[in-house]
């Protein structure tokens, strides 16, 4: 992934652990668990937790822990994955709070029926957590398989979305 030289963050600790937020001048750029999978390297983006992407986000992200929020509503910044990747990330947004999908299921989605582990990958690349819906994703079986922020966090996003 390759980020916007005007990429900002802040820092929220969310009910699940840290959290680091990233934003660009276009949207929200990242929404990572500290030491999840695939984190980037944030040190040189400069704390902004003011800005008003990221200070509606973490709200945004306060809401959704609560239960008082099963959508978000903010602009995103996914220009730094491939158009593939891209593709996936705007599958996943269409995957309803409460519900899930398979990686099969996704990949018949986007069109590409035969790339299925391709949709995984893409899938784990997600830089946006939470937001973009891939905790949503389950193996065929229906099984929790495969999340950069751990099963552990998967499984809880999961249980919070169906309480709510």
């Amino acid at each position: 992934m390759k980020f916007h030289p005007s990429t900002v963050q802040a820092r929220y600790l969310s009910p699940l652990g840290p959290m680091i937020v990233a934003a660009t001048d276009s949207g929200l750029a990242g929404v990572w668990f500290e030491g999840q999978r695939h984190l980037p390297d944030s040190s040189g983006w400069p704390h902004a937790p003011g800005h008003p992407v990221l200070a509606a986000a973490v709200q945004q992200l306060r809401d959704y822990f609560a239960g008082r929020r099963t959508q978000f509503e903010l602009p995103l910044d996914l220009q730094g994955g491939t158009a593939f990747q891209q593709s996936v990330w705007q599958a996943l947004l269409a995957i309803p709070s409460g519900a899930t999908t398979s990686y099969g299921d996704l990949s018949q989605r986007v069109g590409r029926p035969a790339a299925v582990r391709a949709v995984g990958a893409a899938v784990g690349r997600n830089p946006v957590s939470i937001v973009v819906p891939c905790h949503r994703v389950l193996g065929r079986d229906g099984s929790l398989t495969g999340y950069a922020g751990g099963l552990e966090r998967k499984s809880a996003l999961l249980e919070l979305e169906r309480a709510v």
